[in-house]
């Protein structure tokens, strides 16, 4: 089983492709396992030339959990937008970002295109603040800058989103399922996402992940400053129908990054939907690939 080691924290993680390609890490969002990457979005990638890297985040799948009990999901959203820089939590998001690193190096590669996700594209986002010469290119989807004045949820969806901690598996379901009704686009599929969420379950399932991310994302402030700075060749990918992290998030990341790309897709919301993997997939590859023949 491949892990990677930072400090007291394990990551695990898996590859795709030869590793004599340009590699893509992957990170993924808040409280997803790495497998959120379905194997068949990955070989897309692979097909195309690129080595993939993808990882459990720290308190998600088969990496280090966390001691202790998380904040409350919903006092960490009513705190939303406080100054929370003396707000004592277990990790930040550059913890995470460090995570990402060790993996790298585990794996034996130097500099690496980044894909995140959501809270992955956070981690990205501090990935290259913090080290951009380890990094070939940043793509941030359905992601932001930290400022609490943009892609902030709807307060329509706070006020039906299931945020009780669920006590067995058949709960974890129906949370999953109904939290990603509300946040998901057209193409979403219940039956199929409950399939998903029972595999996520069985494959390793901490109660307690949501809270500790949340609370990192919270604790870790505005990177919109240090974005500006940036010289790493950036794409910014963000659906119109986004209700968790609305659309001013990724407007807010492409307008502060020098010469990046925003992509909108209109029947896209806080999801990667099959339907999508082709159009999302050649905006990757063919910003990765600008890359290289650059």
């Amino acid at each position: 089983m491949p892990e990677a080691v930072n400090g007291d924290t394990t990551l695990f993680f898996d590859t795709m492709g030869n590793p004599d390609d340009p590699t893509i890490m992957l990170v993924m969002g808040l409280g997803a396992q790495m497998v959120a990457f379905r194997e068949e979005f990955c070989q897309i990638l692979v097909d195309a030339g690129f080595h993939i890297i993808r990882f459990d985040n720290r308190d998600v799948g088969l990496s280090s959990k966390t001691s202790g009990t998380p904040p409350r999901i919903e006092d960490l959203i009513n705190m939303q937008g406080d100054d929370l820089s003396d707000f004592k939590v277990p990790y930040l998001l550059s913890d995470m970002a460090d995570d990402a690193f060790a993996v790298l190096d585990s794996v034996g590669v130097d500099k690496t295109h980044l894909v995140g996700v959501s809270m992955g594209g956070m981690i990205a986002q501090t990935m290259v603040i913090e080290h951009p010469e380890r990094t070939l290119s940043l793509t941030s989807i359905m992601s932001t800058t930290g400022n609490p004045d943009v892609g902030g949820a709807k307060a329509e969806l706070m006020m039906n989103m299931p945020l009780t901690v669920p006590t067995s598996k058949e709960e974890a379901i129906e949370n999953s399922v109904e939290t990603f009704r509300l946040i998901s686009g057209p193409h979403f599929n219940a039956e199929d996402h409950a399939k998903e969420t029972a595999m996520t379950y069985d494959r390793n399932w901490n109660p307690n992940a949501q809270g500790f991310q949340i609370a990192a994302i919270f604790a870790s402030g505005d990177r919109t400053e240090a974005l500006r700075s940036t010289e790493i060749p950036t794409l910014v990918i963000h659906g119109r129908l986004d209700p968790l992290v609305q659309l001013s998030g990724g407007e807010a990341t492409s307008s502060i990054i020098p010469d990046s790309k925003l992509v909108i897709f209109d029947d896209m919301a806080h999801d990667l939907p099959e339907a999508l993997w082709a159009d999302i997939t050649d905006e990757i590859i063919n910003h990765a690939q600008a890359i290289a023949e650059g």
